[in-house]
């Protein structure tokens, strides 16, 4: 069994959901939620190595 998600809203500018979009057409992220994963899981990890 896989790791419980919740949904969420936010709003997000257009040039990122654009990037986002030709970044999945790229294939480097299969959906917008693993691209917004995989961000935010480098944030924690930044953030995580400053402090």
């Amino acid at each position: 069994m896989g790791v419980a998600k919740i949904k969420v809203t936010a709003s997000i500018k257009e040039d990122l959901v654009t990037w986002m979009d030709e970044e999945i057409d790229k294939s480097r992220f299969a959906t917008r939620t693993h691209a917004l994963e995989y961000a935010l899981t480098k944030l924690r990890e930044s953030s995580a190595s400053s402090t």
